[in-house]
């Protein structure tokens, strides 16, 4: 068996959060994402790794929380809130100044 994949294997493992790869939307870190679309859920990850300014995130997200507001009172849904916004979540990677 070649080393080369045991390697990697260990760089991955050694590497830690800042290597691990980009921020990742999903249904624990997004509020509203069993109200969206699979294009929507594409767009709002896209949408929110483009912003380099926490303030024009931070307008994004939130003009995004009124929308799923509006849509979980439309479905009768309760929409749980999030401990970490994904703003929150981007800027204490360094993405945001």
């Amino acid at each position: 068996m070649s080393r080369l994949p045991c390697l990697l294997l260990l760089a991955f493992c050694l590497a830690g959060p800042a290597a691990a790869g980009p921020w990742r939307a999903d249904a624990g870190n997004v509020t509203g994402w069993q109200l969206m679309t699979p294009a929507e859920r594409v767009e709002h990850q896209r949408r929110l790794r483009s912003f380099t300014r926490y303030a024009d995130c931070r307008a994004y997200l939130d003009a995004h929380h009124a929308e799923m507001a509006a849509r979980a009172r439309a479905a009768g849904v309760v929409l749980q809130p999030r401990a970490q916004s994904a703003c929150e979540q981007l800027r204490a990677r360094g993405r945001l100044e």
